[in-house]
């Protein structure tokens, strides 16, 4: 092991619990050990079972598993009235002990305005009889209960209830019942979920949200009184000695409703400002809280918690390093941290222990490369969200997402086996073919490397001289230096397998293949808007390959994901980009996580960058454009360039037939957990 990584395998201590080494393997919606929003109710959840048991083996420190709700959501049963999934929770702890691995159970008080209401639910709630009707199934007003009536964050028509003090005080008897019966399952701590991203407990204590009268509003303590109250509850009911963590987000990173603050931006914080967070962690510390898992961020500035692509590397370790300062309790920093960055601060001292969460979605096998000096070989994560968090939404709308994803986070669109290991899985084939996979995108690569797992014979033929097809573009961008690491994993991956790579060769016509089967990966091509002077505009994969250079000020035609990272990569070269969209909102696809569309939105808001939403475009002459908002106006926007990124049509070089798959683009436009997935779903049943 390079020795710049030995401060991570380093042990330490959370209250009289040792840890064998710093690296905690934060809690991730969706992988929580009593099961994550199924209609059956609580139950002991076997799939999460197998993923931490698995990183467990592989060298990880600490785990903690996703947000296990003290009320179920279904039905309303709490979690202490279900003894058989405690018992089964026993049984689990002894194979986690036997990994050296420790483990906290994160119990949640609630959600309030930041429960990400779905298109679906929203409409029963907001009728009073269907919300009558559905409450024995699922009691939307418990849901959303709120410190204060307040608009919800994900449906802004919905008013949250005020949670009554009866609530509040059911909610603390629950932690105390549930953490004992933890603690008697032998696990190792809870955390307490949470003065964190703006969930319920973070609602009380931020002023911003909690407009109380009573013992739980007001004066700083009274608003932080509902967090210490349920440590002091765990701890009466499980003995001062067993630990408590807490997690914590150091700043809240608002400047309003539903809009955060971008990264080294002056702003006047309106929820909680690191003054504050000082007197915080010190008094949430004297309370009994035993450890800090902390981060920054609400749901109103949720790419501090959840970071994109976009986010800086390691983006909270500089506030969480501060608060640090004011504790004595060990203290944890998450967000996009790197493992010789984190090395480093561990060294310094200035935090205890590096949180990794969707890395170990990834690659569960992440930490023990890196012990064996095989850095190279760790799949990387590239923060899309797109499988393991894709909660969306636009203007006017809820979350978008659909109801299967809502019911299955922390899934990975790079790894399918995460979190679905009786869905996809990697068996020998029956009978051994040779398979021809045209197309070295990568579907292409991804169906190739399976294929030959499975031991099929197989042949992938790449037009062009480079791995990666359209992915290339994808990945060029100053930002996506994941997305590069990514296709750098493939390109020495695929080396690994006994797989023929044919560069440089053009397949037209699959008659010409004698495979017995074939794949086509052929990607898509890009649509073209039947207006005048629209060929002379750059495509957006020309821009991105450098094919084609612009000037100064360049519209960008089409607000989806591409036009507005392109419009994004421009502002910080310099340029001054200006995005023209028809539809009521910047990047409307379901699937793309808040996390990620909220800070591109909150990013061309800050730095005024010219967003025309429901504007079609008319005419490009040269750099210029006409265009006609929703009033019937027509205007013409001047510029230098014009950038086309209206979206892509699939290119399969043949169609479906019996032995021969389409897969990708070239089946249906998606991204890249479509491509992959999909490539997985082909090559599994060959």
């Amino acid at each position: 092991m390079d020795k710049k990584y030995e401060a991570l395998f380093t042990p330490w201590k959370i209250g009289n619990v040792e840890i064998k080494n710093r690296i905690v393997m934060c809690p991730m919606g969706g992988t929580s050990l009593f099961g994550w929003f199924e209609l059956t109710g609580c139950h002991f959840d076997k799939e999460a079972a197998k993923l931490f048991l698995e990183r467990a083996k592989n060298n990880v420190g600490l785990i903690i598993p996703g947000i296990a709700p003290l009320r179920d959501t279904f039905w309303g049963k709490w979690l202490w009235q279900n003894p058989k999934m405690f018992e089964d929770l026993r049984d689990f702890m002894d194979e986690i002990h036997k990994t050296g691995a420790k483990l906290f159970i994160q119990l949640t008080a609630g959600m309030g305005r930041s429960w990400a209401i779905t298109e679906l639910v929203a409409p029963l709630h907001k009728n009073k009889l269907t919300r009558a009707i559905v409450k024995p199934i699922i009691d939307t007003s418990h849901e959303l209960a709120s410190p204060s009536a307040q608009p919800s964050r994900w449906a802004h028509d919905i008013i949250c209830p005020e949670m009554t003090v009866e609530q509040i005080h059911e909610i603390i008897e629950a932690f105390a019942k549930t953490a004992k019966l933890c603690k008697e399952a032998g696990v190792d701590g809870v955390e307490v979920h949470a003065v964190h991203e703006g969930y319920l407990l973070d609602q009380f204590s931020i002023e911003f949200f909690n407009k109380r009268t009573d013992e739980y509003g007001g004066s700083f303590e009274n608003r932080y009184r509902f967090a210490t109250e349920v440590v002091k509850a765990i701890k009466e009911s499980c003995g001062k000695d067993y630990p408590v963590s807490l997690r914590y987000s150091v700043e809240s990173k608002m400047k309003g409703f539903c809009e955060g603050a971008m990264p080294g931006e002056e702003y006047t914080e309106v929820g909680r400002c690191m003054e504050e967070s000082e007197k915080a962690a010190k008094y949430l510390q004297d309370a009994g809280y035993d450890m800090l898992n902390a981060d920054n961020g609400t749901y109103d500035s949720w790419y501090w918690a959840h970071p994109p692509m976009y986010m800086p590397q390691n983006c909270n370790l500089e506030d969480v390093a501060h608060i640090k300062k004011f504790v004595d309790i060990p203290v944890v920093c998450a967000g996009r941290m790197e493992p010789d960055v984190g090395a480093e601060a561990v060294a310094d001292g200035k935090i205890d222990g590096v949180g990794v969460a969707r890395q170990f979605l990834t690659d569960p096998e992440w930490v023990t490369k890196l012990i064996e000096d095989r850095i190279e070989d760790i799949k990387p994560c590239i923060c899309c969200h797109a499988g393991c968090f894709n909660f969306s939404s636009s203007k006017g709308h809820a979350n978008t997402q659909d109801l299967t994803d809502t019911m299955g986070l922390a899934r990975c669109a790079l790894n399918p086996e995460t979190m679905q290991s009786k869905k996809y899985y990697v068996e020998p084939a029956r009978k051994k073919k040779s398979i021809a996979v045209i197309g070295g995108g990568i579907g292409g690569m991804e169906a190739a490397i399976l294929l030959a797992k499975r031991g099929h014979s197989v042949t992938l033929y790449e037009k062009t001289g480079e791995l990666g097809g359209v992915f290339v573009a994808a990945a060029a961008p100053s930002f996506k230096e994941k997305d590069r690491d990514l296709i750098a994993w493939y390109k020495r991956e695929i080396t690994k397998y006994p797989i023929e790579v044919k560069l440089n060769t053009e397949i037209t016509d699959v008659k010409t293949l004698s495979a017995d089967e074939i794949i086509v990966a052929t990607g898509a091509v890009a649509k073209r808007i039947p207006v005048k002077g629209a060929e002379s505009a750059i495509e957006a994969c020309d821009f991105l390959l450098g094919k084609k250079e612009v000037g100064e000020r360049v519209t960008i035609v089409g607000g989806g994901l591409t036009g507005c990272e392109i419009a994004y990569e421009l502002y910080l070269r310099g340029k001054k980009p200006t995005i023209v969209e028809m539809q009521d909102d910047l990047v409307v696809t379901k699937g793309v996580c808040l996390a990620n569309t909220s800070f591109l939105r909150d990013f061309f808001k800050t730095n005024k960058v010219p967003v025309h939403l429901e504007t079609a475009l008319c005419e490009v002459n040269g750099g210029n454009v006409v265009v006609r908002d929703k009033e019937g106006k027509t205007f013409e926007i001047e510029g230098d360039s014009v950038i086309m990124s209206v979206g892509y049509n699939p290119a399969p070089i043949a169609k479906k037939s019996g032995h021969v798959h389409l897969i990708g683009d070239a089946a249906t436009v998606g991204n890249l957990r479509s491509v992959i997935w999909g490539a997985w779903k082909i090559a599994m049943k060959l």
